[in-house]
């Protein structure tokens, strides 16, 4: 059964998305606090994590941080924060989406559902494993090796990874990124991509200030070289 991690102070929110989540079959566990959140996190292993920003303790983008830091679990922000500098800390700090408050349940558990999506094994097309000069990359083991040791890459990176190493050499257009890695509504949050670039060119480029691998052609989109 799928586990749901929900994190939210406001126990109207934590009580509507506990009924709808558990009526569609997952199993939830429900936190109300950063420090908590962590907690059930390493007890009980989520499948995703639905989190609100503003918590008391720890806040929510810490939440994201220490989370972050042992496990690629599909982590959807909760937030009445609607500032883009808000989303882009989030996503910055390893979150895979972000639904401002208020929202509907329908598009939440369609959120929650695509993170899921992306964060199950790719079926098997083309090269499944491609190696350059500096890194390795393994899609269907989802493992990226770089200087022989592993990097860890979330489950949004991947997909952006894989969709850009399908068409390698090839210009994949903004919309088109956002499209099959977030979904049809996406496709002006050209921000998410920017972050998310940014996140893998650092944990894979050997200069992220002069990438030679995953290159942006402003205004239109991104493509993967490789030799």
């Amino acid at each position: 059964m799928t586990r749901v991690l929900v994190v939210d102070d406001e126990p109207q929110i934590r009580r509507a998305l506990s009924i709808n989540l558990r009526a569609r079959g997952y199993e939830v566990d429900l936190a109300v606090s950063g420090e908590e959140a962590l907690q059930r996190a390493a007890a009980h292993v989520p499948d995703v994590v639905v989190l609100d920003l503003g918590l008391p303790g720890i806040d929510g983008v810490e939440v994201i941080r220490g989370l972050r830091g042992w496990t690629a679990v599909p982590i959807v922000v909760l937030s009445v924060r609607d500032q883009e500098r808000d989303k882009v800390a989030a996503l910055d700090a390893g979150a895979d989406d972000y639904v401002t408050k208020p929202f509907g349940i329908g598009e939440l558990l369609a959120r929650v559902r695509a993170a899921l999506r992306r964060a199950a094994p790719a079926a098997e097309e083309g090269p499944a494993v491609v190696e350059t000069p500096d890194f390795l990359l393994d899609l269907a083991a989802k493992r990226a090796l770089k200087g022989g040791e592993e990097v860890r890459l979330t489950p949004t990176e991947w997909h952006l990874v894989e969709v850009l190493v399908r068409h390698r050499g090839k210009l994949v257009a903004q919309r088109q990124l956002l499209q099959e890695v977030w979904g049809p509504q996406y496709e002006t949050e050209t921000n998410y991509l920017r972050v998310f670039m940014a996140q893998i060119r650092r944990k894979l480029e050997p200069d992220p200030a002069r990438p030679r691998y995953f290159i942006t052609e402003p205004g239109m989109g991104y493509r993967f070289e490789a030799p």
